[in-house]
């Protein structure tokens, strides 16, 4: 059954976000004395959201002191240091044009997640940008992709999730998605390909071909 719906990861998938996200955790640990992280240490801390990140980074006593911290100082500076993955806004506009419904789904919190596709001019092309704190789940629970399907009016049968990490990949196993991966943010391919996933592209635009019909 072809698809109907593309659910998107945001960071390291539609969108490169590394350098603030890498910023706004090298102030919270210098604000709380601890070593800067190189970006390796930050990119292997981010993808199961912000307090498990923080929690990898700084230890997990100190996440309730950490999260004010980065919070106050990523809302001031996060639209600095970020720009679509190639071939974002090219495979969006085609999948749109093929009638498909695009969406993200990531556990970057879902207010900051809309401000920065509003920035990027992703927007238009997306029925849907769901995050952290729009619902009480994140990836890889079933429950967020379900309702998230429930809000777009779309099956599982007919969904694919595009993602660059195997918590996408375990997204979407546990709720009967596709998959395709993609080698631009966090995961190599034999990672992903390690983890279960046999779809792993280069690229956004290599993706096109596994996502439309013909």
């Amino acid at each position: 059954m072809p698809y109907r719906t593309v659910l998107f990861d945001l960071d390291g998938t539609l969108i490169d976000h590394f350098k603030a996200i890498h910023r706004c955790h090298a102030y919270t640990l210098k604000q709380l004395g601890l070593p800067r992280p190189t970006m390796a240490q930050v990119r292997a801390a981010v993808g199961a959201g912000l307090e498990v990140a923080l929690a990898r980074l700084a230890g997990p006593k100190r996440v309730a002191e950490a999260l004010p911290l980065y919070s106050a100082h990523w809302d001031a500076t996060m639209l600095a240091d970020v720009a679509p993955m190639p071939g974002a806004r090219a495979l969006l506009k085609r999948l749109r044009a093929a009638d498909l419904a695009c969406a993200v789904l990531t556990n970057k919190r879902g207010a900051s997640s809309r401000i920065v596709c509003d920035h990027l001019g992703l927007t238009p092309y997306l029925s849907g940008i769901f995050g952290a704190t729009d619902t009480p789940w994140l990836k890889p629970d079933p429950r967020f992709v379900r309702r998230v399907l429930e809000l777009l009016a779309a099956t599982p049968a007919t969904t694919c999730l595009v993602g660059d990490s195997t918590y996408d990949f375990e997204t979407a196993q546990n709720a009967g998605l596709g998959f395709v991966g993609v080698t631009t943010g966090t995961h190599t391919a034999a990672e992903l390909r390690a983890a279960g996933a046999k779809i792993v592209c280069k690229s956004l635009a290599e993706t096109g071909r596994h996502l439309l019909p013909g």
